[in-house]
């Protein structure tokens, strides 16, 4: 489908930014689709962890088994799906601001397993994506400047 960049600004410090966003099982708090997350995986938070996430799409509930592909404590946290439908990779790059943190999400999604005529949208699917992103950052800085 395509890839999308976006950036927001956190007033909560690096490392709190930081932890909450590594913790893939924190997502539902703030990602709307995703209703569940659960770590699949034993022992600290990092570089293979894997997670399973339920998320509602247009054609149903649909599960994704996510791994945290990178992990470098407090600048970058990747979380790539490694099986179900939608295939994505989202990376998060933050850096430290005079206000708290600058967060940038790197995402890229495919309709790879979308059934009817959502993969014939992809071109547009980019666009909407990167939208619910949007929504979803805003959703996160809510959160997490409380």
């Amino acid at each position: 489908m395509g890839a999308f960049t976006i950036t927001t600004s956190i007033r909560r410090p690096i490392d709190e930014v930081f932890e909450f966003m590594s913790d893939g099982s924190k997502t539902p708090l703030w990602y709307e689709a995703v209703q569940s997350a659960r770590k699949t995986t034993s022992g600290p938070i990092g570089r293979g962890s894997r997670y399973e996430f339920t998320r509602n799409l247009p054609q149903g509930r649909v599960t994704n088994e996510v791994e945290v592909s990178e992990f470098e404590v407090p600048r970058r946290v990747t979380f790539k799906s490694i099986s179900g439908p939608t295939p994505f990779r989202y990376r998060y790059d933050l850096a430290e601001t005079h206000e708290g943190t600058a967060l940038t999400l790197h995402g890229e999604i495919s309709g790879e397993g979308l059934s009817g005529p959502a993969p014939l949208l992809a071109p547009l699917a980019s666009q909407f994506f990167k939208r619910g992103m949007e929504k979803n950052l805003a959703a996160l800085t809510r959160t997490l400047e409380g």
